[in-house]
């Protein structure tokens, strides 16, 4: 995958095999997901109108730092930053920098750290201040949803297809664009591996879902089209249209008991 592919894969990458995750390396990526919620929620908690996002990524470093663990991000690929902080029509792999966050403003926040040498990964899109426009608001829970209806399909002898197709049935019945481009993936001790978890999809196709596979689900609704272009600092993906964009995503394990979320908060 090249630099400008970026945090998330694309349709055709290729990584590194699927993986099947021992019960201990679970556990392992548990304490990674727990971490990687810790920072995310701390970042939330920090979004208001008048914060710069370079403060956002300072506030994700502080907290991965103070719980032991390392970022996932920072450096990958060449990615300079801790987070990823994606702003109204910016879908994913925004650069922290002097952008100071406004009224209203859609921010997607995406995070990952490592832990006992494995990743979690996790991502939020949260309104910044108090006056939050309808739209805005419907395009976040309806992102929220895909994401949970997806992850109910992330159960063993299902296929990654089924997860996709959760997705996009129900964004696409609501009128929004689902990105097609950029796609879910397997985690573990690498950040990206196989197999890839698309947004759009068939029921019935795709990579059999195993008990002890581990998989990030990350669906992508944009207010408009679906299509994307990518900015010349060869990270930020922006909608093409320039319509709103939202972004959730969780790292689960495939367990026999069904999904596992290892992206949620101590305690959750």
């Amino acid at each position: 995958m090249e630099r400008s592919q970026g945090l998330v894969l694309k349709v055709d990458s290729r990584n590194n095999g699927i993986t099947i995750k021992s019960p201990q390396e679970v556990l392992i990526m548990r304490e990674a997901g727990r971490v990687t919620a810790a920072a995310r929620d701390a970042v939330v908690q920090a979004v208001q109108p008048g914060i710069k996002t370079r403060e956002l990524d300072a506030i994700a470093a502080r907290e991965i730092k103070r719980l032991g663990a390392k970022p996932s991000f920072k450096g990958y690929r060449g990615f300079p930053a801790t987070i990823c902080c994606s702003i109204n029509n910016e879908i994913v792999h925004g650069i922290p920098g002097d952008r100071i966050i406004q009224e209203g403003d859609l921010v997607s926040i995406d995070v990952g750290a490592v832990v006992g040498g494995f990743h979690g990964d996790s991502a939020v899109t949260v309104i910044a201040g108090k006056a939050p426009s309808p739209q805005g608001e419907q395009l976040v829970a309806a992102t929220q949803k895909s994401l949970e209806l997806g992850i109910q399909q992330a159960v063993a002898g299902n296929r990654t297809g089924d997860i996709a197709a959760a997705v996009q049935e129900y964004a696409e019945g609501l009128g929004y664009g689902v990105v097609k481009e950029y796609v879910g993936h397997g985690v573990g001790r690498s950040l990206h591996e196989d197999p890839a978890v698309p947004n759009v999809g068939r029921r019935g196709v795709g990579p059999l879902l195993r008990v002890g596979m581990v998989i990030a689900i990350e669906p992508m609704l944009n207010m408009g089209t679906w299509a994307t272009q990518v900015l010349d600092d060869d990270w930020t993906v922006v909608t093409a249209d320039g319509s709103l964009s939202a972004h959730f995503e969780h790292t689960i394990a495939i367990t026999e008991h069904g999904p596992w979320v290892l992206t949620v908060a101590e305690g959750a």
